[in-house]
């Protein structure tokens, strides 16, 4: 039985044709007809993903990936279909969101373990461990607003990878990280597919999509354009940018 499935997915947004630029104009507009584009990011989607899969979703920008992943994680609502989540999610899809720039690391890092649900004392158990996997010892006691992208994204992944949740959905979250980093994430990736967790991870490195995944997923224009074993879907999708 599938953990997740989404069911004639479609989502559609409205984007306004006309720009306000002053007050004059916002009052003038209020009494006139608005005029929009009506932009399918996602159309007539069916997905289906079991448990312990792990399923890669690529595609040129603007394609539909990340709307994709945000209505799987309910960040938004379908403009019509829906989607069925069998088990608790854990979406890293902004990482960092809610860190304080004003805090420093030690401090963001159980506020962070807050807002993903984790108490004080089970984050207690877990800093160290959130300490090794970002190699930030040198700068717990520093504020966050001086860190530099790369620190950021370490330190935001290394929390939010201590949740529990047996659906992991990645966006991008290893495109700041360095080389040394992405090896540790790779590492944990292996270790999460050991736990037969359900991953869905979102990217444009080609080469960890191929490595990792059991099923890929290539979106065009909002629509499945393929879906199969990675190595045929990531060949095929190669030679379409050619």
């Amino acid at each position: 039985m599938p953990v997740i499935e989404c069911i004639n997915l479609t989502k559609t947004f409205k984007i306004p044709h006309e720009p306000i630029r002053s007050v004059k104009e916002n009052l003038v507009s209020l009494f006139a007809r608005k005029k929009y584009e009506k932009f399918e990011a996602v159309k007539n989607l069916d997905l289906e993903i079991n448990q312990g899969e792990f399923v890669s979703i690529i595609g040129s920008n603007g394609c539909g990936k990340s709307t994709l992943l945000k209505l799987i994680a309910g960040i938004y609502e379908p403009t019509s279909g829906e989607v069925k989540v069998q088990q608790r999610m854990a979406s890293f899809l902004e990482l960092g969101v809610g860190f304080n720039g004003e805090l420093t690391a030690r401090e963001n890092v159980f506020l962070y373990g807050a807002i993903l649900g984790l108490s004080r004392r089970e984050m207690k158990k877990r800093f160290n461990t959130i300490v090794e996997f970002s190699e930030l010892e040198r700068f717990l006691d520093t504020k966050l607003r001086n860190f530099s992208s790369g620190m950021y994204v370490r330190l935001a992944f290394a929390t939010a990878v201590q949740s529990d949740a047996p659906i992991m959905l990645f966006d991008e979250v290893l495109a700041v990280g360095d080389v040394h980093f992405q090896k540790k994430c790779f590492a944990l990736f292996e270790k999460m597919m050991r736990e037969k967790k359900t991953i869905i991870y979102v990217t444009h490195d080609l080469g960890t999509v191929e490595r990792f995944s059991d099923r890929v997923l290539w979106l065009n224009s909002g629509e499945k354009k393929m879906e199969g074993v990675a190595k045929e879907v990531v060949k095929k999708y190669k030679s379409s940018a050619v």
